[in-house]
């Protein structure tokens, strides 16, 4: 590969002309980085291909870490600017919401494994826990999600009066919780067990059928009524 600005190199070798005439998959990780990017770091002397390189480098020459990265992370790296630290993450939101399907009003989940495949996307690289309401009609058919919390679960933020304020408010007849594990590991904690546990004997009180938990964790799920839980 040509050293220097990436403009003085055969044309054949710069990515924006060989995503043209050979197609995306022809350019490595880096050289589509490059393209994001559009420039180096002139004062270092690094083509905007280096520095897609330092920045697979630095997080493990994973692309999924680079996109799991916060922006004070980002913008560590020398030569990244918060024009490119904008364009970097807003390719990454872009790559996610591609890969998640639109929840559609009376969609119906009749599986814990619909309920994975759906949040897979969007919550495996979350680094916080976020705890989701779905809200479901007399048919199990969802009328809306609702985002309860973000952070670390605890009794204190999944309280029953918040989890189900708006089931009630919009005369729900059933709900589905979902949250992640940012360690990748869906297994159940003790607090989640205890959490889900209040969470179903509130639900019987005010009429709300629990149908399940599901925990999302990276490439695997656990299920409370797939468990016998629930």
């Amino acid at each position: 590969m040509s050293n220097g600005a990436i403009k003085d190199w055969p044309a054949d070798e710069r990515p924006r002309e060989k995503l043209l005439k050979k197609g995306a998959a022809a350019l490595s990780d880096a050289e589509l980085l490059a393209l994001l990017l559009r420039t180096g770091d002139a004062t270092a002397g690094k083509s905007a291909i280096d520095l897609g390189r330092e920045l697979l480098s630095r997080f493990d020459g994973s692309l999924r870490s680079l996109g799991q990265a916060e922006l004070n992370e980002l913008q560590q790296i020398k030569g990244l600017g918060l024009a490119k630290t904008a364009s970097l993450k807003a390719a990454f939101a872009l790559a996610a919401r591609f890969q998640a399907r639109p929840l559609v009003t009376l969609d119906r989940f009749t599986s814990p494994a619909q309920v994975f495949e759906y949040f897979h996307h969007e919550l495996r690289d979350a680094r916080k826990e976020q705890f989701l309401v779905l809200l479901l009609d007399g048919k199990n058919r969802i009328t809306r999600r609702v985002a309860v919390s973000e952070g670390s679960l605890n009794q204190s933020i999944v309280h029953p009066r918040e989890v189900f304020a708006p089931a009630v408010r919009e005369s729900a007849a059933a709900v589905i919780f979902v949250h992640n594990h940012p360690s990748g590991d869906p297994s159940p904690s003790r607090e989640d067990r205890e959490i889900t546990r209040r969470l179903k004997e509130a639900g019987e009180l005010l009429g709300i059928r629990v149908l399940d938990h599901v925990i999302v964790g990276d490439g695997s799920y656990y299920s409370f009524t797939e468990s016998g839980v629930l």
